[in-house]
């Protein structure tokens, strides 16, 4: 991984979207755990309504139907008021939020008021709770809808009531007890719903009987038809996320039925408020992983960068040292590793190589003549020359030493590397760079050539002294020429040893 460096890149790009990925679970769950405990606080806020609820309602009705059993009882009717009074009515009937427990006759006069020795002149016969009783034997325990009372100023109020009925079972009448709704307002303001959470308690048909957030005309409103009301009517209980119809803000829903009374209550909290502490945190979590990712990122970059200019210093450290900073051939060294390997491979193959060797004709005559400036540009010309002459990727040219260049050409033919010899040799007398110590007045060289193709040598090292023995052939025979065969002596010894001619 250290020697490519955009691999670095991406590890760091893989690493930080798996942080995101990890990031991005555990808020998930973050906010299902929000979710959960906003559902297990509204499911027991309705559950500690309802018992609320329920608990007074049926001690309400408890005191109606120790009215209507007192009503039966023989002689009670024919008590004194007072006498009466403390018989039929218990101290329940004067709590607080609670109306008057009143006793109807048939046609609906008021017979008998839990607050009045002297009852106080009104008719109900046209209350729905009154009228359910007087249609219907069997409705047992009514609520009503919402009314404003004729007796008192107390407010919208609803009622409570029961049938009274004569010993045949025709209609006697009705015992009802008023409750005011504010009870159930001061009911729900202390339950903590949230800023857009809402509770409400209607019957069963969809009559709003009181609704917090509190709006005095919602009270006594239907809400029958609609979706979050149809979904109340299918279940005794259940949960969902609906859009109130009321107010159009969403909301996670909690209901259930009263046991024992025909009512529904509803407990809702807005996703709006179950999120908003997880989008707060979410928002920080994921900001600070967002920031951390891109510094990982950002820093893998710079180390990438850092990496690839390392990796280009040493590449060119490394090309330096095996280029000749004049030529920009091959120098020695590579030459030696590269005529190494492909002497193996001529080994294992059977495949011809060809061997070049060069030389600047009269070089230290130009050198003295032009001066040592001169030598390098001609040196330089001479090797772009050789460079132009060999064309495939395993060719290698390369500054032998001094004057001296070599071309090593894999899988070449005799008949081949002294074609590229003469084109070589051609070029550089064609540069017609001016060499008044030379025959030719120009600067030129001589090439030998040894081939495998041609004769098989014993070493690598014998190889060259064939071309280098080629190449004093071609000096010998008069310079600016190429010389190379299965002739040419190819002595087993160093090149050092072979005879000198002068340059």
């Amino acid at each position: 991984m250290t020697r490519r460096p955009n691999s670095i890149i991406g590890v760091s790009v893989f690493i930080a979207c798996a942080m995101l990925a990890i990031a991005g679970w555990v808020l998930t769950q973050m906010r299902h755990d929000a979710l959960r405990r906003s559902q297990e606080a509204a499911v027991n806020v309705s559950l500690l309504v309802e018992r609320d609820i329920s608990r007074n309602l049926e001690i309400y009705d408890l005191s109606l139907q120790a009215v209507a059993d007192g009503l039966r009882r023989p002689g009670v009717a024919e008590l004194p008021p007072d006498i009466r009074q403390m018989v039929l009515f218990d101290g329940a009937a004067f709590a607080k939020d609670l109306g008057s427990l009143l006793v109807t006759d048939a046609t609906g006069n008021v017979i008998i008021d839990s607050r009045y020795l002297t009852p106080r002149p009104v008719n109900v016969a046209d209350r729905d709770y009154f009228q359910i009783h007087r249609d219907r034997p069997d409705a047992g325990l009514y609520v009503s809808h919402p009314f404003e009372p004729r007796l008192s100023d107390g407010g919208t109020t609803i009622a409570l009531s029961r049938r009274l009925s004569r010993p045949d079972g025709s209609f006697a009448g009705v015992v009802v007890g008023t409750m005011r709704v504010n009870y159930f307002r001061r009911l729900f303001a202390g339950m903590n719903l949230g800023d857009n959470g809402s509770m409400a308690l209607m019957l069963d048909d969809g009559t709003m009987l009181m609704r917090r957030p509190y709006d005095s005309k919602v009270i006594g409103r239907s809400l029958k038809g609609t979706a979050n009301y149809m979904r109340f009517a299918q279940a005794p209980s259940g949960d969902f996320f609906g859009t109130a119809a009321i107010d159009g803000v969403e909301r996670w829903y909690a209901f259930r039925h009263i046991a024992g009374f025909p009512l529904i209550l509803d407990v809702a909290l807005a996703t709006h408020d179950i999120y908003e502490e997880w989008r707060w945190r979410a928002w920080i979590i994921g900001s600070l992983m967002v920031a951390l990712d891109l510094l990982i990122v950002a820093l893998a970059v710079l180390f990438a960068q850092q990496l690839k200019r390392r990796l280009a210093m040493e590449s060119e450290l490394r090309s330096l040292a095996r280029t000749d900073g004049l030529t920009r051939l091959c120098n020695r060294r590579s030459f030696d590793d590269m005529a190494q390997a492909e002497w193996r491979r001529e080994q294992r193959s059977d495949l011809p190589l060809s061997l070049l060797m060069i030389d600047v004709d009269h070089f230290k005559g130009f050198n003295d003549m032009y001066g040592h400036s001169a030598g390098d540009d001609a040196l330089a010309a001479v090797a772009a020359c050789i460079s132009e002459a060999i064309r495939r990727p395993d060719d290698t040219a390369a500054r032998y030493g001094g004057e001296e260049f070599t071309v090593l050409l894999p899988n070449t033919p005799l008949d081949g590397a002294l074609r590229i010899a003469e084109t070589i040799r051609a070029a550089v007398q064609a540069l017609e760079r001016h060499h008044v110590a030379s025959v030719h007045h120009v600067v030129t060289v001589s090439v030998g050539v040894a081939c495998t193709d041609a004769q098989r040598y014993a070493t690598l090292r014998a190889f060259i002294n064939a071309a280098d023995a080629a190449l004093y052939e071609a000096k010998g025979g008069g310079r600016n020429r190429v010389a190379g065969g299965p002739d040419t002596a190819a002595p087993d010894v160093p090149v050092a040893a072979a005879p000198k001619i002068s340059a």
